[in-house]
């Protein structure tokens, strides 16, 4: 049994338990990890994320009316088998609960921009770790959403996914993220990274070169979205783009940052130098992941990371070691045999590193053998694949 098939038999006997039945559908959303564009998706720019091989499995069946009402009952298997249940012909309203205001919010949403929501019976689980930064809230609500659209019979693209999504984490959640983690879970392409316009939301497939490996590091350290300062960074980016006068840091070059820095707080400047730098080195990481050009993964990606330390302050001491650490073994100049940076939104997670595949190995032995001996929170590192976006599964598949 492979890693989906034990994700569904868990969905399965959630659901089992909850509702005393089978389900008839099993639904998969990926969670997504981030190459290069960091904190660029709410400020429309470029980003180069990948869905990959952790996810949410929603099992899903129709249920009957009670008295005349529809209804949407789910369980949340890695919550302790909690449960929600709410009618869907009455106002949706807000709990106290994160995972049953995403639900609930994704409801509402699908209602506002596909029509009418059948009832259904859910049961979900995955085996993305809450709080790393590999985007399982996203995954949770492309998953819901994918789900309860394809049982609704509602007509709905990988693009209207991502927003029903976004739109349940910003306004029910308080979350205000941007749509990079939403449309990487809901239109990725397997082998390939997503280059996003966070804008227009074109997106391609950048096909991975098969020289590379994507090695996730997950630190250890969790943190909360939400309570944590990635709204007042949204806040500062809006406040930095307005002193230029454009509708976002999108729109700003580097020229035009350092002619019209006067008048700017220091914060401010620098959060506006990460952004406009960020977005730079997507094309140039783009290019490297198809030539497997791992001397430039290794500059870019460290260029970044210190951009996120220095002048977004996301990072932590921990992460900074981390990466350090990791990016010894890989080397530097010509030589470098991959890069490693933070990814996510930082205050902990994960880190990232793109490297030669036949060297993953060493990212994994610099973790356990460098870092970890040293460390109050041990680290750990995996080799993950690149995966497609939300879809329709079956327990063979």
């Amino acid at each position: 049994m492979n890693r989906r098939d034990r994700l569904i038999a868990r969905a399965r006997q959630g659901y089992r338990l909850a509702f005393s039945k089978e389900p008839a559908r099993f639904f998969a959303a990926p969670g997504r990890v981030n190459l290069i564009g960091e904190h660029v998706d709410y400020n429309g720019g470029f980003v180069l994320p990948c869905a990959m091989n952790r996810e949410t499995i929603v099992a899903l069946s129709p249920a009957a009316e009670i008295g005349g009402q529809a209804f949407i009952e789910a369980v949340a298997i890695d919550r302790g088998q909690a449960k929600d249940r709410f009618a869907l012909h009455e106002p949706i309203e807000k709990t106290t609960d994160h995972w049953q205001n995403l639900l609930r919010g994704v409801v509402f949403f699908l209602k506002e921009r596909g029509g009418e929501v059948l009832p259904a019976r859910l049961a979900i689980a995955g085996d993305l770790p809450i709080g790393a930064g590999l985007s399982s809230s996203a995954s949770f609500a492309v998953g819901i959403a994918t789900a309860l659209a394809k049982h609704s019979r509602l007509r709905l693209d990988p693009v209207d996914i991502a927003q029903i999504a976004q739109d349940a984490e910003n306004h029910f959640l308080g979350t205000q993220c941007g749509i990079m983690d939403q449309m990487a879970s809901a239109a990725g392409e397997a082998d390939s990274a997503l280059l996003l316009d966070c804008r227009s939301l074109e997106h391609m497939p950048i096909p991975v070169a098969k020289t590379l490996s994507l090695v996730i590091i997950d630190s250890g350290i969790r943190r909360e979205l939400a309570a944590s300062a990635f709204n007042d960074r949204r806040k500062e980016c809006e406040a930095a783009a307005a002193h230029f006068g454009v509708a976002s840091l999108r729109d700003l070059t580097s020229e035009a940052l350092e002619a019209g820095r006067q008048g700017l707080s220091n914060k401010a400047y620098a959060r506006a130098r990460h952004v406009v730098s960020e977005i730079a080195r997507v094309e140039p990481v783009a290019t490297a992941l198809v030539t497997g050009d791992t001397a430039a993964l290794a500059q870019l990606m460290r260029a970044s990371h210190v951009s996120l330390r220095d002048d977004f302050e996301v990072s932590l001491p921990q992460v900074d070691r981390l990466v350090d650490v990791v990016a010894a073994a890989l080397g530097s100049g010509p030589g470098a045999m991959g890069g490693v940076r933070m990814t996510g939104a930082g205050f902990g997670g994960c880190c990232v590193a793109l490297v030669r595949s036949d060297e993953a190995e060493r990212v994994i032995d610099a973790v356990e053998n460098d870092y970890n001996p040293l460390a109050d929170i041990p680290a750990s590192a995996e080799v993950y694949s690149l995966t497609g976006g939300a879809r329709e599964v079956t327990p063979d598949q």
